[in-house]
């Protein structure tokens, strides 16, 4: 549920003040007394988070004042959607918020909640809006609540097949044509690795593609990771490793949500989506340690770890994408636990080809609130993938660079003369907070909207 409803459409709303701990003394003295009795009664701070209810006279709700801090806007309302007593709230005039397009983007992220396996157990309070604010903001949620959904949903409801299915839905809605290669197909359509990662499953493997817009637009071609689950595969993962790869096709999530935006603002570009959909299983097939793959490159890759699926995944994806010849290449996936070692699981790793690309996806960013962080492809530590038999091996065996050596691998892949964006993202939150639920998040998924839409301006 969005929480947010457009204002003239209600009757009635509470009006919600915000402010800070420099201004609650200006705040105080605009209140009457009676609600400054309250206010002292219930021992408000301002401290961001928090809040405080105001009765009339005869004890009905009039207005809420929170605390803020101004310099975060899209946190500033981000508890507010559960906390609040159910109802219609409303931004006051006054308050200390900068932006209030973001503070009402924040208070519907935190309204989240997965349902399908149980009932919420409260409605969330609405914040009514304006109905140009409503329109802009409708999008964004759309998109990230599909990641989050995707995210959220366990392996057994969302394998291949079913991420296929979420791929043609969103096509359907924008009258995007999608065309799928399954199992013994891969290697007919030279998808070899693709195949070989998901061959030990018995549900089988595939690529998705969904293209829309008119032909003479410039390429953009954007690829997600989809390893709807992993357990390492021979290289078997901990127990506490593989308990949450469900998530492992976070990527994947993110590119759907990302291509639906596209479509939705009716970007001007020629859009491919790419999605290669698999589960990297145990079995009597399963791709071994040792094992060399020629991938649809034409590279020979030396099987190092067959918990690097992802990239081997990928390298097909990418090889087909830069044979389109297209103008920017965006891949995301929940690639390495090397990106979230260095940069925590807040912030995505930022790999880019172009050095005025990177700058401005990190500028649109910050500027929207999903903050990205660059490394290197640095080509000196192309070596840690050399193999002594075949073109190079799929993991750096020295633990060094993790994140940098597994771009540095998709990169082979990728024709310098497109432009190349590859994002190592969590997708995930481990613990919940303001806006923020415990779960599937998307992750760099507004910085890359909010980039695309100066680089192809309608």
């Amino acid at each position: 549920m969005h929480a947010l409803i457009e204002r003239r459409r209600r009757a009635r709303c509470i009006a919600i003040e915000t402010t800070d701990p420099a201004h609650l003394g200006t705040t105080r003295r605009n209140l009457t007394a009676p609600q400054r009795r309250c206010l002292a009664q219930q021992g408000f701070s301002a401290a961001a988070g928090t809040f405080a209810l105001l009765h009339d006279a005869r004890g009905t709700l009039e207005s809420v004042l929170v605390g803020v801090d101004a310099r975060r806007p899209l946190a500033a309302l981000a508890g507010l959607a559960h906390t609040l007593p159910p109802g219609n709230y409303c931004l006051a005039d006054t308050g200390v918020l900068a932006d209030r397009h973001a503070a009402a983007l924040g208070w519907a992220l935190g309204a989240y909640r997965y349902t399908r396996y149980r009932v919420a157990k409260r409605e969330p309070a609405t914040l009514a809006i304006s109905a140009v604010e409503l329109d802009a903001l409708h999008p964004l949620l759309d998109a990230s609540f599909l990641v989050r959904d995707l995210v959220n949903t366990p392996t057994e409801d969302l394998g291949p097949e079913e991420l296929a299915t979420a791929v043609k839905a969103v096509g359907g809605e924008h009258h995007a044509s999608t065309r799928e290669w399954v199992g013994e197909g891969l290697l007919r359509a030279n998808f070899p690795t693709i195949h070989a990662v998901g061959r030990a499953s018995h549900r089988q493997p595939r690529l998705v593609q969904l293209q829309w817009g008119k032909a003479n637009h410039p390429k953009l071609v954007l690829v997600g990771k989809g390893v709807c689950f992993d357990s390492g595969g021979l290289d078997l993962k901990s127990a506490a490793g593989m308990r949450w790869m469900k998530k492992d096709m976070g990527g994947a999530a993110h590119a759907l949500a990302l291509a639906q935006l596209v479509m939705r603002a009716g970007l001007p570009v020629r859009l491919t989506l790419l999605i290669p959909a698999v589960e990297n299983s145990v079995g009597g097939s399963a791709l071994r340690p040792g094992d060399v793959v020629k991938t649809r490159a034409g590279v020979h890759v030396e099987i190092d770890n067959t918990d690097a699926e992802g990239r081997l995944i990928l390298c097909d994806a990418l090889a087909y994408a830069s044979e389109q010849q297209p103008d920017l290449i965006v891949d995301f996936a929940t690639l390495t636990g090397a990106a979230r070692v260095a940069l925590g699981p807040d912030l995505p790793a930022l790999f880019a080809n172009r050095d005025e690309v990177a700058q401005a996806v990190l500028a649109a960013g910050l500027e929207v609130d999903d903050p990205l962080w660059r490394l290197p492809l640095w080509q000196p530590y192309r070596h840690m993938l050399d193999s002594y038999l075949a073109d190079c091996t799929n993991s750096g065996g020295a633990g060094h660079a993790g994140a940098i050596t597994a771009a540095l691998y998709l990169e082979r892949f990728v024709d310098p003369a497109s432009a190349w964006v590859h994002l190592d993202t969590y997708a995930w939150n481990d613990r919940a907070r303001p806006g923020r639920p415990q779960g599937g998040e998307a992750m760099g998924l507004r910085a890359l909207f909010a980039y695309l839409k100066q680089r192809y301006p309608r």
